[in-house]
């Protein structure tokens, strides 16, 4: 197609080109004040980050984008391109639903509840923290507000949108009710089969051995260090860009097997960032099409492929070479498997990590529209895990409401994509099933890029090409359908 027939298209493709390249920095800015800034650098780098998100505002709220878009709209586009005029349309669609100082005032805000947050979680200081959280939440549902004036959607839905497009509340309340009806019987029928099962003791392990296993593990896995890194951060994130993929986790000494599980997961993170359409690079179509998707590969990682006897099989010896591990693989798969209730979400199991979703699914709803006050959250918080999980958190904030970013940096409304991401997990692993065989026997037959080769195919070369909708009906034969996760469990553990 010759550029004068597109030119409307063409000068959008290259507006949002310029964009992609300040949110690079943007990417990079985040990595670096979460791992290698000085705290005494936290103020500055929130008002240049700040000044950068506004800047990245007013570019895609520029007054010729209407007009331009219209126009374009009405140009003979191929079928990858007018996906990635409606990625474009929907970026501006978002952007231009919040203000210019809004989004420096939130950034700001965000920078310093997240900063703050770091050792006030460390030394339990829910009421350090809470004034912070406070006035973060103010702009959080600011936000909302006016994101939903201008979509025409309810508050928590518009922030829903912000992470996975299309869904809203009652979509979500409808998928977890379902959830809610099987699960706790689930829990307690695996925790009476694992009841006379045995325990092992953890070896403990240095950081810097448990980081050189987890880039044993990352190649593996498949992962282009040429492309990425490792890194250290006080909560396991992956971030950069497509190109340049950082990933963090944290260790503990006394356990490596947490340390260990947050890394693989990241992997997953990090596998669909550079696994995405290189021909798109910088343009919306070339982007993740969801979070709950992203959750998705990182949870196939992790649950799907990392907590599967063959895959443990497969890295035992690694263990052996940086830790001294003499864990058979057969036992590390008994601790990988082992359901109990615990605090911390990120070292949950499979089997009772939605649990911790359900509860901040509800907290989110009930702060943004106001019937649940942020100095009210540690009681909320309590009940609900007492409720879920049989667990009380009276006075213990580090473990209970403060134990997440997600909050400390105002993303309210991406929780819910881990129990989706779950669940489109199990239906993809259902889908290859039917091609590759059983997932754990490819892997055995030393056929794990099999497996990585599918995913690729089906999931990370589409970007944002499709639909979520679409993608899965293409990859699965249908849309998101929670039973694939209760057979997954099902089979896993009972």
């Amino acid at each position: 197609m010759s550029l004068d027939k597109a030119h409307h298209y063409q000068t959008l493709a290259k507006h949002f080109q310029s964009i992609s390249h300040f949110e690079h920095l943007s990417a990079l800015g985040d990595w670096d004040q979460a791992t290698m800034m000085p705290i005494g650098g936290g103020e500055a780098r929130g008002a240049a980050m700040a000044e950068l998100a506004t800047h990245i505002h007013n570019l895609k709220t520029a007054p010729m984008l209407a007009d331009t878009i219209k126009e374009a709209q009405q140009e003979a586009l191929t079928a990858e391109q007018q996906a990635n005029l409606r990625e474009i349309n929907y970026q501006y669609l978002q952007a231009n639903a919040v203000p210019a100082d809004l989004v420096k005032a939130k950034t700001k805000a965000a920078y310093h509840c997240e900063q703050a947050w770091r050792e006030q979680r460390k030394h339990n200081d829910w009421q350090g923290f809470k004034p912070n959280l406070e006035t973060l939440m103010s702009l959080v549902k600011e936000e909302a507000t006016i994101r939903a004036q201008t979509l025409g959607v309810s508050p928590y839905d518009a922030l829903l949108d912000k992470f996975e497009p299309g869904m809203t509340t009652a979509k979500i309340e409808h998928i977890f009710g379902q959830l809610k009806s099987w699960l706790p019987s689930l829990i307690q029928q695996v925790q009476a089969k694992q009841i006379s099962e045995p325990r092992y003791d953890i070896p403990a392990a240095t950081a810097s051995d448990q980081a050189l296993l987890g880039r044993d593990v990352m190649e593996t896995l498949g992962f282009d260090f040429n492309h990425g890194r490792l890194d250290i951060s006080s909560h396991p994130f992956c971030g950069g860009v497509s190109s340049d993929v950082r990933l963090t986790t944290r260790y503990d000494e006394a356990d490596f097997t947490s340390g260990l599980m947050g890394i693989i997961h990241e992997t997953g993170h990090a596998k669909y960032e550079q696994g995405l359409p290189l021909a798109w690079r910088g343009q919306p179509a070339g982007l993740a099409r969801s979070m709950a998707l992203h959750e998705s590969q990182s949870l196939f990682c992790e649950m799907q492929i990392g907590r599967g006897a063959s895959f443990l099989k497969l890295i035992q010896p690694l263990l052996k070479q940086r830790l001294g591990c003499q864990l058979s693989h057969q036992q590390l798969t008994n601790i990988y498997t082992r359901v109990s209730p615990g605090h911390i979400r990120v070292d949950a199991d499979e089997v009772t990590y939605p649990c911790h979703i359900l509860l901040r699914f509800e907290a989110e709803k009930s702060l943004v529209s106001g019937e649940l006050a942020v100095a009210d959250l540690p009681d909320f918080w309590s009940a609900q895990m007492q409720e879920l999980l049989g667990i009380n958190t009276d006075g213990d904030y580090k473990n209970g409401c403060m134990q997440d970013i997600h909050w400390a940096v105002g993303e309210l409304g991406y929780f819910p994509s881990y129990t989706l991401g779950a669940m489109y997990a199990a239906q993809f692993k259902q889908a290859m099933e039917q091609s590759l065989g059983a997932v754990e026997q490819a892997i055995e037959a030393g056929k794990l890029s099999d497996v990585m080769t599918w995913l690729e195919a089906n999931v990370w070369s589409k970007g944002s090409l499709l639909s979520i909708d679409e993608l899965m009906i293409q990859a699965t034969g249908e849309t998101l359908n929670p039973i694939h996760f209760k057979h997954h469990l099902e089979n896993r553990y009972l």
